[in-house]
């Protein structure tokens, strides 16, 4: 595939998958919807890898950085995710989840040392005042019990869990670990702590084979945690993860339009402007500074 087909792809599945969870709610708990769909994802990956040759066996000690991967990445940032969207429209939560890009250079700086650049600081500015006017009208009657303000914080918690995800993914890759074989493991333990989590919550053990939560629940796991992954990690290597990264800038706009249409979303002047400040954030944020080279963390 080329590089405009790749970038493309990533983009308009990841901007999808966010509606396809709404179609996951209904008959089904949310916390065996999640594991359901690592079950099936990690199944896919390790068959691959066993077809392709590519060997699951690593020393104990990485084993509890990919187990965190699966914790946070896998599970938690999901699990939160599916639960916000019974709040939210999938536009505003694809809205919130973009602000783990600054997020990570945070993260990076504090775990890593990575340094912060000016620029960033004043992206996350941005990006808090964006998601204050996306909010406003929540914010101004401050009934922080209202179901919006319990999906926003959800929200947040769970990019922030998938950021700590990405800073396992990063100290995995520079430990050597390749990526695909760390993801399926990733995703296995992802399904073991999510099923471990709906049996402890006393989830009833069920099923929905409607097409419409089969179908959502195999384009979750295959199309959204399978092959997106494989096509942003190889539009990665081809043009850099600073150009690369930019599909997460685009795909809220995609999820936002899906929102606009399915779930009848309704655009006020406070919301389009935060709208317009969180992804400019973005923007600022991943921009290549002239004449330097910066590294972006790599999403796990």
């Amino acid at each position: 595939m080329g590089n405009n087909l790749l970038y493309v792809a990533t983009v308009l599945i990841w901007g999808s998958t966010w509606y396809a969870i709404k179609m996951q709610l209904g008959a089904v708990d949310p916390d065996l919807s999640v594991a359901y769909r690592f079950i099936v994802a990690a199944t896919v990956l390790v068959v691959f890898c066993l077809a392709t040759g590519r060997s699951l066996r690593f020393p104990l000690r990485h084993h509890p950085y990919i187990a965190a991967l699966g914790l946070f990445l896998f599970c938690l940032n999901y699990w939160l995710f599916y639960y916000a969207t019974f709040e939210l429209t999938t536009g505003v939560v694809a809205v919130v989840f973009s602000l783990i890009m600054m997020m990570n250079i945070l993260n990076g700086a504090v775990l890593f040392g990575t340094r912060v650049e000016p620029r960033v600081l004043g992206a996350a500015g941005l990006g808090m005042i964006g998601l204050v006017l996306v909010f406003w009208d929540d914010l101004a009657l401050m009934d922080f019990n209202s179901g919006p303000m319990l999906g926003l914080g959800l929200s947040i918690v769970a990019t922030y869990s998938a950021s700590l995800g990405n800073m396992a993914s990063l100290r995995n890759t520079r430990a050597g670990l390749p990526v695909i074989q760390m993801n399926a493991l990733g995703m296995a333990y992802g399904a073991l702590f999510m099923t471990i989590l709906a049996l402890f919550r006393g989830a009833p053990i069920s099923f929905d084979f409607s097409p419409g939560y089969v179908g959502s629940l195999l384009y979750l796991a295959i199309f959204g945690s399978v092959l997106a992954f494989g096509f942003y990690l190889t539009l990665l290597a081809r043009i850099g993860a600073d150009r690369a990264a930019y599909a997460a800038v685009v795909f809220p706009i995609v999820a936002l339009i899906i929102s606009t249409f399915l779930e009848d979303y309704v655009w006020t002047a406070p919301a389009l402007i935060g709208v317009a400040l969180i992804l400019g954030g973005n923007v600022l944020a991943v921009a290549k500074p002239k004449g330097a080279a910066r590294k972006e963390i790599q999403p796990g």
